[in-house]
């Protein structure tokens, strides 16, 4: 635990690793600001010294994985040509399942001060699915241009298609519910090839 007056390095991204972490292992009922704290290792008073309350430390752990995922889905421009194009699109659609997301956004949800918190942020230009969407979009008329995705596959639709079903299959599932992932790698090869 640290001492209480010492500085905690890194504190949002230490708070929200021990949210996703009990999330994971014990489901979004038992995540709370004493749990959250405990599980990081820090003194009980940190989450809300750093954030406006519970609903905020939400907000901002969903809306900080949303950007973090937002990067990845940004970064596949820099794999146009490169591996195969099934295997880059995966990779970056499993990121939203990483960290327990469906647990997450189920979490987020039930808090309607966090969802409204999300939403407005969202709302204000925060990256979210749409910003993935647009960053697969990007990738695939890439991956067009090179002759690596057939001309009749509209990257529009692809994108579309996979960042919908990814955002279904985040808000139906549940902890202990079949693993998602297989389901997005089967989509992502029927809908590009693989």
């Amino acid at each position: 635990m640290s001492p209480r007056g010492v500085a905690t390095p890194d504190v949002s991204e230490r708070l929200f690793a021990a949210a996703e972490r009990i999330v994971e292992r014990d489901g979004p009922g038992a995540l709370t600001s004493r749990a959250v704290t405990t599980e990081a290792g820090c003194a009980k008073g940190l989450l809300h010294a750093h954030f406006a309350g519970f609903d905020a430390f939400v907000a901002e752990l969903c809306l900080n994985r949303f950007a973090r995922t937002a990067a990845k889905a940004r970064a596949l421009s820099g794999l146009v040509g490169e591996g195969t194009v099934a295997g880059n699109l995966e990779a970056v659609t499993l990121a939203l399942f990483e960290s327990g997301g469906p647990s997450l956004s189920g979490l987020a949800m039930a808090r309607p001060a966090a969802a409204l918190r999300i939403r407005e942020a969202l709302e204000g230009g925060a990256p979210g699915f749409h910003a993935v969407q647009e960053a697969v979009t990007g990738y695939l008329k890439a991956e067009q241009r090179l002759g690596r995705v057939a001309k009749t596959v509209d990257p529009d639709a692809v994108a579309l298609a996979v960042v919908g079903a990814a955002h279904h299959l985040l808000l139906t599932g549940w902890p202990g519910a079949p693993d998602p992932r297989p389901s997005m790698s089967r989509l992502v090869k029927a809908l590009v090839g693989g």
